[in-house]
């Protein structure tokens, strides 16, 4: 967890994903922060093991004509720096 700074940005995607916004585009508009912001920051989570991903089924964005979803959830190792973005 040391290996994640806690600025702004890191900060308010950790209060997105508490507030339910799953997946980066969501946590986008729901931040107004730039996608290229926000997807960073997730795989920085996902691997400090902060948060869990997995891919949406294939079938589901083919038959909503969209690209596919990665679905990220918090895990209980993040409570101590979502306490600190609450701050």
């Amino acid at each position: 967890m040391d290996a994640i700074r806690m600025t702004y940005p890191t900060a308010v995607v950790l209060q997105a994903l508490e507030r339910g916004h799953r997946y980066g585009f969501d946590i986008s508009q729901a931040t107004n922060l730039r996608r290229g912001t926000v997807y960073p920051i997730l795989r920085r989570l996902d691997e400090a093991g902060l948060v869990t991903s997995h891919c949406e089924d294939p079938e589901q964005h083919r038959d909503e004509g969209r690209p596919p979803r990665k679905y990220y959830r918090l895990t209980g190792s993040a409570t101590p720096l979502l306490e600190r973005a609450r701050e």
